[in-house]
């Protein structure tokens, strides 16, 4: 059962096999964890957000179609979710997860490359969340979550043609903001 598509999964849980919807979140809870994460900058926001994904996936089942990828249906979701998630909070400036970075940097053996790896990475995160939230999701979407442009545009309801521009304008943007952060240390 594990072979079958993500769309064949979907179709069954919208015939009442709830039970299928526990294979697809075994495909995609980490990926949603680490969208909802470069979003939130937050551990439990971001499990709860999740889980959350997968519960509007069995009460919107309905809806599902089966047409397209099973992946962009599911991220507009979890959009969706995130829009209603900060228009509650009313907040963008998530702190970081310092307990979370740690454990990532712990596991390397040698410090000074740690160190170095560490300092690039907030910086890198520090300037990601100076970014417009379309052009942070974006690049999220696009590099973090390694989604196709195709699946990007049917997602936001534009062109692959201006995914492709959103994307770049978006990189260059984060490349200005890293290399100004760079040459201002104390801006960190």
């Amino acid at each position: 059962m594990d072979s079958l598509s993500d769309n064949a999964l979907m179709l069954q849980v919208k015939e009442g096999q709830l039970e299928k919807l526990g294979l697809l979140f075994e495909r995609y809870n980490k990926s949603l964890y680490g969208f909802f994460y470069r979003l939130t900058l937050d551990r439990e926001v971001s499990e709860d957000l999740v889980q959350n994904v997968f519960l509007r996936m069995m009460k919107y089942k309905h809806t599902y179609k089966g047409d397209g990828q099973f992946k962009t249906w599911m991220y507009h979701m979890a959009r969706n979710l995130f829009s209603d998630h900060y228009r509650k909070n009313k907040k963008m400036g998530y702190k970081e997860d310092v307990e979370v970075a740690d454990k990532y940097f712990r596991n390397e053996s040698n410090a000074e490359s740690n160190r170095i790896q560490r300092e690039e990475m907030d910086l890198l995160q520090h300037a990601m969340n100076q970014l417009t939230f379309e052009k942070k999701e974006v690049l999220i979407l696009s590099k973090y979550q390694e989604m196709r442009y195709k699946d990007i545009a049917d997602l936001l309801g534009i062109t692959e043609s201006a995914v492709k521009v959103r994307i770049f304008r978006a990189l260059k943007d984060l490349k200005m903001v890293y290399m100004q952060l760079e040459a201002t240390p104390s801006a960190q």
